[in-house]
């Protein structure tokens, strides 16, 4: 049953965030939707080339220019770097995928739901995104976190 202290439990242990995260990200210019898709394929393939991140891309492919642009603007925000071999540039990610979800999860708490991570799991159960049972789950998992 979820009660008052467990939901206590759940607020308390979802807020300890690193704030290092936070503050890194924050510094960080926001990605944007094509970035971010970018951003999917370079985490699933860990090293590539822009040719090799276009044809990862979903259709409409965008053009080898416009995707090498793309990341090199990634480049100057620091979200990729690149090893050079002759003319052609190999990017990989400096960013975790866990981490950028993490920061980005902890900034959307802070713009969206007064930096309360109660106010997000009461707004997925409002919207039933999350079931009563899903969270008695979270509960555990919180609880043997702490015992």
């Amino acid at each position: 049953m979820i009660n008052y202290k467990n939901s206590l439990i759940l607020t308390n242990a979802i807020k300890k965030i690193d704030l290092f995260l936070i503050y890194t990200l924050i510094k960080m210019e926001k990605l944007t939707n094509k970035e971010e898709e970018i951003m999917q394929v370079l985490w699933e393939l860990k090293k590539a080339f822009v040719k090799e991140i276009v044809v990862e891309l979903p259709q409409p492919k965008p053009h080898y220019n416009t995707v090498s642009t793309v990341i090199r603007k990634m480049e100057s925000k620091k979200f990729v770097k690149h090893e050079t071999f002759g003319n052609s540039h190999r990017y990989y990610p400096i960013i975790s995928k866990e981490d950028y979800r993490k920061g980005y999860f902890s900034l959307a708490t802070q713009n969206y739901f007064e930096n309360s991570y109660k106010n997000v799991v009461s707004f997925f159960a409002k919207e039933e995104k999350i079931s009563a049972d899903e969270l008695r789950e979270i509960i555990k998992i919180i609880e043997r976190k702490h015992s």
